[in-house]
Order: structure tokens, then sequence, then C-alpha cells
């Protein structure tokens, strides 16, 4: 046991050296990166269709998806306009910094503004990898029940920004989303909660305001 721990360890401060060669590196060209990680199936590529569709021609912004197989929510990124570069892991469950890293030199995106990063579906594993994001968002969807905080509480408590997704499906489900926020701020007070669907729209304008903000303090760093 003891020797896995130390490995495990070994790749972390591996991870940490080239994620901080990747924060250096977004922090030269001012671009945001937001790493979104959630369970499969909450709703990640539909918030950021979502979110491309909003930001319109305002903000330029590229896309690196994670996933163990397939190249189908690259595609369906790509179909609105957006360069998106798809890693397939052959099984991880997470990215890693090495991985992102690869991903922009073969993608080849042009500078943007914001780079979206949806991780492998995983609510455990990417949490503890830093990809030199500037902040991590968790994902939870209404349709998962209401006790994800408390049973996966690291993400939740790391994320500084916690997306409740599919509201839309509030009146169909056992959800109890006052719980839900009590949970998620008890675990990161500092945190910022946003409930919204990105099929219908409602609270995307939130989740867009936050990203400008965002972004424009970072500019002013």
């Amino acid at each position: 046991m003891k020797q896995v721990v130390t490995v495990k360890r070994r790749a972390l401060a591996a991870n940490e050296e080239r994620a901080e060669r990747l924060r250096s590196r977004f922090a030269a060209s001012n671009t945001l990166v937001v790493n979104l990680i959630s369970s499969p199936g909450s709703g990640k590529t539909s918030l950021l269709e979502a979110t491309v569709q909003a930001l319109d021609s305002k903000l330029r912004c590229a896309v690196i998806e994670g996933d163990v197989a397939t190249e189908n929510d690259a595609n369906r990124i790509r179909a609105l306009g957006v360069p998106a570069h798809q890693i397939l892991t052959s099984g991880a469950c997470h990215l890693d910094a090495r991985l992102v890293e690869n991903g922009l030199a073969e993608g080849g995106f042009p500078e943007v503004d914001i780079l979206f990063i949806e991780n492998v579906g995983n609510l455990i594993c990417p949490t503890s990898y830093d990809l030199g994001e500037d902040f991590k968002v968790v994902v939870l969807s209404v349709t998962e029940g209401d006790d994800k905080p408390v049973k996966y509480p690291a993400i939740f408590s790391r994320a500084e920004v916690a997306v409740i997704s599919k509201s839309d499906l509030l009146a169909y489900v056992p959800f109890d989303l006052e719980a839900v926020k009590e949970q998620i701020t008890s675990l990161n007070p500092s945190g910022e909660i946003l409930v919204l669907s990105s099929l219908k729209g409602d609270g995307v304008d939130d989740w867009i305001g936050l990203l400008h903000a965002r972004l424009e303090d970072k500019r002013r760093a």
C-alpha cells in the first residue's frame, strides 16, 4: 500500500508541474480556462452548447473534450462552429495536465478568450488533477438525486462554481433544491451556485454573466 501511495504522490507532483506551465501559458494569453466536472449524463455538453450559442460572437472560445471513447461530444461542439479537440483516454477516468498539453498541441487552436475543458464523466478521479484551469465547475443534474454533495464532498468543496442543471425537470423528480444548496454551501461557503436549464435557457444568462465577470477579473489581474 505504501508503494502505491508513493507512486500516486509522484504522479500528482509531476502533474502539478505541468499544470503550472499551462497556467503560465494561459495567463500570458489572458485565456480563461474552465474545468467542467460531473458524472455522466449530467448535461456538461448541453451546457457548453447553450453557452456557445449565448456567447455568440462576443467572445472567442474553444473546447477540449475528454471521453473514454468516441468523438460524439466534440462533434456536437464543432457543429456550432467552435474549435473542439477530443481526447480519448482509452479507459482512464480523468484528464491530466499532460493530456491537456498534448491536446492543445494537436488541436492547433487559435488564440481564444475562454477555453472549456469538459472532463471525463466522473465525480471522483478528476477532482485531484489540476489542469492549469482558473476554476473548476461541478455540474449536478436534478435527475441524479439530492444526495450527491454529501456522497462526493471532495469535488463540491473544491469547485468554485456548482451548476445545478436540468432545472426544467424539478417538478417531475424528487429533488430537494434548497437542501442541496445548503449541502454545497456547507462544503464550500465561498462558492457560487447556479440553477439552470440548458434546454429551456432558464438561468443561462447568470452563467454567461459569471463567465464575463471571471474573464474581466483575469484581464485586470
